[in-house]
């Protein structure tokens, strides 16, 4: 008699045991879905002007990494030409470090066209309207910080 009241009594534990597994499993879920919903998240407008004419597009790219700079876009768009304008606005982009670079498509062929020396025979540019010295900009010199707001970028040619 005296072991199956022990064996009541380990059956119990094990149930509250469990039960409390259970319950710090699903704060743990309501803390880490509540965490992820309080991380700001910001716009970034992109403003570019002084093209050359309306004709094609704008290829425009966020980057969030010097590695993918140039190469592998975070995001990015494609935008309509109006007044020798383009503007758009990449929407939730969590805090960080980012730049943005464009290329002016006239020819809507999707890429950049160069000459036979490989030197740009379309537009581009880079937030900071920075510029390269004998090859393409550099990550330091477009870069900048998003730290919990809305951000406005203008790349004026």
């Amino acid at each position: 008699m005296e072991q199956e009241s022990l064996q009541i009594f380990d059956n119990n534990k094990y149930v509250m045991t469990m039960s409390t597994i259970v319950k710090i499993l699903i704060l743990l879920i309501i803390n880490t879905s509540f965490s992820d919903a309080q991380e700001i998240k910001q716009d970034i407008t992109v403003s570019i002007t002084g093209l050359d004419s309306n004709r094609g597009q704008l290829l425009v790219g966020l980057y969030n990494t010097e590695e993918h700079f140039l190469d592998k876009r975070f995001k990015s768009e494609i935008v309509e030409i109006s007044n020798k304008t383009g503007t758009l606005v990449f929407t939730n982009i969590p805090k960080g470090t980012y730049a943005i670079s464009f290329i002016h498509d006239e020819n809507s062929n999707g890429k950049m066209d160069t000459n036979f020396l490989g030197i740009p025979k379309e537009d581009y540019g880079c937030s900071n309207n920075a510029r390269g010295t004998l090859g393409p900009p550099k990550w330091k010199d477009a870069k900048f910080e998003l730290k919990g707001q809305d951000k406005v970028i203008t790349i004026s040619l």
